[in-house]
């Protein structure tokens, strides 16, 4: 009986320490938590306007020179989707804490070295399609609009697809440029342009279907094409 109570005891005692140490190690895990979002929120207000609590046009600017890159780059606008911003040109600070405790960053040096790996990130079919959807909603500017300038959208098709498909958003851009109908393009349209790249032969259009429900805008797209070549 008395090397149960002992075992007991030791079991106790046990269950004590591992207890104290969970409790130590969250207590640490919290410290650290709290000392990160002060890094990210001291971060934001270096470039935010603090009559709005937000960083304005002006500020995304210096970020993108601090970060050594164009305010036009595509990355820019991959961040804007880690951060799921609302507002072209905005980030708001839950904005601003979403993408950089998703990327684990806390500096611009940290920043600089999580671009890559977005990219990458982004570029995997699970999450471009989600990407590409967004980049057409990041430009919606205007309350209530659903669709965007045929300018505006040529200069959006090459920056959001045209690493991968230049060939097939060169030619697109051309007949946009110089087709009449259309002044502007909505999501659906948006959307069928990337089906038609990921999907479609080109220049031949071998395997285009006109009746498998495409946007008419690609409809004419193909004839024009093939009556270009002759």
């Amino acid at each position: 009986m008395p090397r149960t109570s002992s075992k007991k005891g030791s079991t106790n005692s046990t269950s004590s320490y591992n207890s104290s140490t969970m409790d130590l190690f969250r207590a640490a895990s919290g410290k650290a938590a709290s000392k990160e979002l002060e890094r990210i929120d001291q971060l934001f207000y270096s470039y935010a306007n603090n009559s709005s609590d937000t960083i304005e046009p002006e500020g995304i600017e210096s970020l993108c020179s601090d970060l050594e890159v164009n305010h036009t780059d595509v990355r820019i606008l991959m961040l804007a989707w880690k951060m799921q911003a609302k507002k072209q040109g905005y980030f708001s600070r839950e904005e601003w804490r979403r993408g950089l405790k998703a990327l684990k960053v806390d500096t611009i040096s940290k920043i600089k070295k999580a671009l890559p790996e977005l990219e990458k990130e982004v570029r995997r079919p699970s999450h471009f399609v989600d990407f590409y959807s967004y980049a057409f909603r990041y430009c919606l500017t205007e309350e209530k609009q659903k669709s965007i300038d045929i300018e505006s959208i040529c200069i959006l098709l090459d920056l959001v697809l045209g690493s991968d498909f230049q060939p097939q958003v060169d030619a697109l851009v051309q007949y946009l440029k110089m087709q009449t109908d259309y002044k502007v393009i909505n999501l659906d349209q948006w959307m069928g342009f990337y089906r038609f790249c990921n999907e479609i032969s080109f220049p031949d259009f071998s395997n285009y279907d006109p009746d498998l429900a495409w946007p008419l805008v690609l409809d004419n797209f193909v004839d024009w094409m093939r009556a270009k070549e002759g």
